[in-house]
């Protein structure tokens, strides 16, 4: 963990110092996560494994390296210092709702893309049951306990759960092939990629530390000076600046493919990174450490949710066009103008 060093400075030197590490931190986060990704892929086809099934497991799951490397960083300082974990909660819920309506939004604004039933047979189903899991095992605990968390055993039921979506990818991309070009995967010599996925690793958890050091920091300074509560700042930073940092491979993934026409790559991309972000990212931090949050978090699983629901709505009609585009990004407007209201205490939290 990153020393408090800062603690005698003035305000203004400490934030532009916390903003600082936060910039670097999802500059090493992005980076390296391309660098592992593309070494990965690479042993992976050395070891002759089919192209496709890199792009399910490898690549899939390494868009979700960001949110996983915040989320298990803020995991431990929680086990180390105490406190509540909402930079890692807020991470994933913020990343989700950014994939839809920022992500989504902006690439279905750039081009249309038509919605394949397969999607609506199996995607989304998945999508809709494990955003709405987390919903309840957030709210069941809330009830019961009277803290809003996710238990260890909730994480174990969530890493159980994306052990068993990998593998059903797996056997249904072996059922039903899809086109894949070898070439795509860039060749390195064997040691290279190993020291490369090496590299990736420690800088995406380096990643991890400097942007959980910067927002949690961020959000303590600017919280006391302001006469605010900690919580709901910390909740705001995790929900807007880090998941939007941390979504940017999507972001990126996305735009880009969307601009390319490959349309099944830009929606599969969101689609499956919110899956992992629940069962990979979550699991595996409330694994390490139980995550728990304020009583915010409620309105913002009700915000995931609905915009999950409401995607599903607009994919049923088997095109997203660009006034769906134009929603989602006045939804994610309208919802940044009331996390902001929240925190200053303008709204109330729930």
């Amino acid at each position: 963990m990153i020393p408090e060093f800062y603690d005698s400075w003035h305000i203004a030197p400490k934030i532009i110092v916390l903003l600082a590490f936060m910039i670097v931190g999802v500059v090493f986060l992005v980076k390296f996560c391309d660098l592992f990704v593309g070494s990965a892929s690479s042993i992976a086809k050395k070891m002759h494994i089919a192209p496709m099934i890199i792009g399910l497991t490898v690549v899939a799951m390494g868009t979700s390296l960001p949110e996983l490397a915040v989320s298990v960083s803020d995991s431990i300082a929680c086990l180390n210092g105490g406190g509540n974990a909402n930079v890692a909660i807020g991470n994933v819920v913020g990343s989700n709702i950014a994939n839809i309506v920022l992500v989504l939004g902006l690439s279905i604004i750039f081009t249309p893309i038509i919605v394949k039933k397969s999607s609506l047979k199996k995607e989304f189903p998945i999508l809709l049951g494990v955003s709405l899991l987390l919903v309840l095992f957030v709210l069941i605990s809330g009830a019961i306990a009277g803290t809003y968390e996710i238990t260890r055993w909730m994480g174990i039921i969530f890493v159980i759960l994306s052990i068993v979506y990998i593998t059903f990818l797996v056997i249904d991309a072996k059922r039903h092939p899809l086109e894949t070009n070898p070439d795509e995967i860039k060749d390195m010599k064997m040691w290279k990629a190993i020291l490369f996925v090496i590299l990736g690793a420690v800088g995406i958890a380096a990643g991890g530390e400097f942007v959980v050091f910067g927002a949690k920091g961020l959000a303590v300074t600017g919280a006391t000076a302001m006469g605010i509560n900690h919580d709901l700042a910390e909740s705001l930073v995790g929900l807007t600046i880090v998941a939007v940092g941390t979504s940017l491979p999507e972001l990126v993934t996305s735009v880009v493919a969307a601009k390319k026409g490959e349309n099944d790559i830009a929606l599969g991309n969101v689609i499956g990174s919110n899956i992992f972000n629940i069962l990979f990212v979550l699991g595996i931090s409330a694994t390490v450490n139980p995550l728990s949050t304020g009583n915010q978090i409620v309105v913002d699983l009700i915000v995931m949710m609905s915009i999950t629901i409401l995607l599903f709505g607009f994919a049923l009609t088997k095109k997203l066009n660009r006034k769906m585009g134009i929603v989602f990004i006045a939804i994610y407007v309208l919802y940044l103008t009331y996390l902001i209201l929240r925190t200053v205490g303008v709204l109330p939290q729930m």
